[in-house]
């Protein structure tokens, strides 16, 4: 005996399963789910039949006028588990407003001369194929903007909004952050409760709101505390993770090293880690550290990083409910919205050590 209809796969029958259970054509079996007239009353009844017993499912056909509105996420890196966070949030939210989703790195090589820490620019040609494919609307994650390229996308008339934009963007853009200056208190605040007086930062980026606003909320606990200002305790990596090992370095040479270093990303941490390892120091017995972000190298640290947690999927759903708002005419009261932060506790951190110089 030959297989029956009901012997179909998990997935659900084909129409073709459903032809051969009515006896019928497979293209007369398609008029019928697709509700054409031009079938006979008794050859219907069999279809449908046929339909009902053997539990196919009928897919909505596609109507272009009521096809899902494309918005586009241009990230800055495909690789890092930043972006990915930064696309889990997207994604939920875009699901629940029946967006789709376009995601590109879209960035060029860097400038001439540029840095390893210098992100690069968003091309021009990604900023054209938004109008070609029909976008309407776009987020940029840690993305540098050119005059001209804001100018485009005002000429196009196309909303936008940046992800903790890698440098201030121009009145009236939007955009969406941590509290970094309160991020930077409490990671200070932290270490100052354990104890630290000499404790170092190792920033990100110079022209970076968000690298400055941690310097200043870690100079304003210290300040708050009592504790003078430390020049050489100031040092910028640009989120490069060699950058922070040589950094590191550098503030295991002064004449009066730190017991205690704040880094401005979990990624840069793990440069700290290296450079505390070549010198034979211990975290956090020797040196303790506080990163900044909360990504998965955190966890996977060895010893687990205690850092301070910015949102990155719940900034990035912000951002695509405001672009949301955007698109529909609406317009954010605010330009900016900070989302807050919170310290993390690991095994990272913990009382100095005051009996042992640090050093080579």
């Amino acid at each position: 005996m030959g297989r029956t209809a009901s012997a179909s796969t998990s997935a659900g029958p084909t129409l073709a399963v459903v032809a051969r259970e009515a006896g019928v054509s497979v293209p007369t079996a398609s008029k019928v789910v697709n509700g054409r007239e031009d079938v006979a009353p008794e050859t219907r009844r069999r279809v449908t039949e046929a339909l009902d017993r053997l539990g196919y499912v009928r897919r909505p056909r596609f109507d272009a006028t009521h096809a899902p509105r494309l918005v586009d996420l241009i990230v800055h890196s495909l690789e890092s588990s930043w972006s990915g966070a930064v696309l889990h949030g997207v994604e939920e939210a875009a699901y629940d407003a029946g967006l789709e989703v376009v995601v590109s790195a879209g960035l060029d090589r860097p400038r001439s001369g540029a840095g390893a820490g210098e992100r690069p620019r968003p091309e021009r040609g990604r900023l054209d194929r938004l109008v070609a494919r029909g976008s309407s609307g776009v987020l940029f994650n840690l993305a540098e903007l050119t005059a001209a390229q804001y100018a485009w996308l005002e000429r196009h008339r196309i909303p936008f909004v940046m992800i903790d934009p890698a440098e201030e963007p121009p009145p009236g853009v939007v955009s969406v952050g941590a509290a970094n200056w309160r991020g930077g208190v409490t990671a200070a605040e932290h270490l100052l409760s354990l104890g630290h007086e000499r404790i170092a930062v190792i920033a990100g980026r110079r022209r970076m709101p968000g690298s400055g606003a941690r310097v200043a909320g870690y100079r304003s606990a210290l300040a708050s505390a009592g504790l003078r200002h430390r020049p050489e305790y100031v040092r910028h990596a640009g989120f490069d993770r060699a950058a922070a090992r040589r950094r590191t370095r550098e503030l295991l040479d002064l004449p009066v090293p730190p017991t205690a270093v704040f880094v401005c990303s979990d990624v840069m941490t793990l440069g700290v880690y290296e450079a505390l390892a070549e010198r034979g120091l211990k975290v956090p017995d020797d040196v303790s550290v506080v990163g900044f972000d909360d990504l998965p190298e955190a966890r996977w640290a060895t010893p687990a990083l205690t850092t301070v947690r910015q949102p990155l999927s719940e900034m990035a759903a912000t951002a695509l409910r405001l672009l949301l708002r955007m698109m529909d005419g609406d317009r954010p009261e605010s330009t900016r919205t900070e989302l807050s932060t919170r310290l993390v506790e690991r095994a990272s951190t913990a009382p100095p050590r005051t009996t042992r110089a640090l050093g080579r």
